[in-house]
């Protein structure tokens, strides 16, 4: 190769190949805060200070916000993003919730175990359950945590074979919501599944609990079943392991949902 052929040779501007994402495309993606878990990219390790909003650096912390948001959008609960604890009614606890967050946040800057690793919000169906840990989830978001909502059903479903979203294997389900994020919210705890007892859902449910449990990573539990209900789906042992370290917040009320006027069929 020549002297001149060879100045103007550039690596960064050969030809790449068709779909290849290049270090230059990743590096574009995450200054535009891209989560790159939607393209299979593992998350880069976090170096051991930036931890919270105020740590971390602008695009870290925009793709905290993106996978919180997208949670969410696969919920089909886009409607639930707008909710915070000044919203929420007195039956809703938004004061237990708000102090449990404060722990969890301060656990995770001192990067130790939260004392109530488990927060457990019961009520009947319509009673502002689901509003009430959206909030939390918003919440949680706004002060640079990673959260994830998914709902218990959906997550069974989804680590199915092949019954991923999108092509996602059982293994990326199992990252997403059991070993990346610092707050797991699983609406609808054995929701659909009254009386149902199979080997499948108590297996990856166990595995769900027991090792965010393990690495101290904390979650949020709602559900409008009795304890006897979720005993009767999951089993005294895996139950008595939700309990343990948990504090439950019951949301009392008439169905938000219902008709101000009783509909005249």
């Amino acid at each position: 190769m020549s002297i001149m052929a060879a100045e103007r040779f550039i690596p960064e501007r050969e030809p790449k190949r068709l779909f290849e994402i290049t270090e230059r495309t990743l590096a574009a993606l995450r200054r535009g805060g891209a989560d790159l878990s939607q393209l299979g990219v593992p998350a880069p390790p976090e170096d051991g200070e930036t931890d919270l909003w105020e740590d971390v650096s602008v695009p870290q912390a925009r793709a905290r916000t993106l996978a919180w948001k997208n949670s969410m959008t696969a919920a089909d609960h886009d409607d639930y993003l707008k909710w915070r604890f000044p919203d929420l009614d007195d039956n809703q606890r938004p004061k237990a919730l708000s102090d449990w967050l404060d722990s969890v946040v301060e656990a995770k800057r001192q990067k130790a175990r939260p004392s109530t690793m488990h927060f457990i919000v019961s009520g009947n169906i319509g009673s502002g359950k689901t509003t009430a840990v959206a909030a939390l989830g918003n919440e949680a978001s706004d002060r640079g945590l990673l959260v994830r909502f998914v709902q218990h059903a959906t997550y069974l479903t989804w680590r199915r074979p092949d019954g991923g979203p999108d092509g996602m294997s059982r293994y990326e389900i199992r990252r997403r919501h059991v070993e990346d994020p610092d707050l797991l919210i699983l609406d609808e705890l054995c929701g659909e599944m009254d009386g149902v007892q199979t080997e499948f859902v108590r297996r990856e449910t166990t595995d769900l609990v027991g090792s965010r449990l393990a690495s101290g990573r904390p979650t949020v539990f709602s559900t409008n079943l009795r304890r006897d209900g979720i005993k009767t789906v999951l089993g005294e042992r895996l139950l008595s392991r939700i309990e343990d370290r948990a504090y439950l917040a019951k949301v009392v009320g008439q169905d938000r949902r219902m008709p101000h006027k009783p509909l005249d069929w």
